[in-house]
C-alpha cells in the first residue's frame, strides 16, 4: 500500500516557483500549477511506499519550496533595487571585490 500526500500552496509567482522546484522532483513526485481557482497554486503530489519515506520527501520538498521562495523574493528585491538609488552601494561593492581580487593575485604570485 502506497502513502500519498498532496501539497497545495498559493503564490504570486506560482509558475516561476513550480519551474524552480521541478528539477528537484524525484520519480515519486509531480509538481505543477493549478489555475482553476481564483489564485494560481503550486500542486505537488508525492507517493512513497513507506510513511517514513513520505515524511522525508515532504520535508525535503518544504525546504526546497522555502528556498525557492527566498530566491524569487531576492530576485524581485534586486530588480526593484536596480531602479532605485543604490548605484553608489553597488559601485562600492564592485570596488571592494576588485581590490580583494587584486590582493589575491599578489598573494599567489
Amino acid at each position: 500500500m502506497s502513502r500519498r500526500a498532496t501539497i497545495r500552496t498559493r503564490h504570486d509567482e506560482s509558475e516561476l516557483l513550480a519551474r524552480t522546484l521541478c528539477p528537484d522532483n524525484t520519480d515519486e513526485m509531480d509538481t505543477g500549477v493549478d489555475r482553476t481557482g481564483d489564485d494560481d497554486a503550486i500542486v505537488t503530489r508525492i507517493e512513497r511506499e513507506t510513511t517514513g519515506g513520505l515524511h522525508s520527501t515532504v520535508d525535503d520538498y518544504a525546504v526546497n519550496l522555502e528556498v525557492a521562495m527566498e530566491v524569487v523574493e531576492y530576485g524581485r528585491e534586486t530588480r526593484d533595487d536596480r531602479s532605485g538609488d543604490d548605484s553608489e552601494d553597488r559601485a562600492n561593492d564592485r570596488r571592494t571585490r576588485e581590490a580583494s581580487d587584486s590582493n589575491h593575485e599578489h598573494d599567489t604570485q
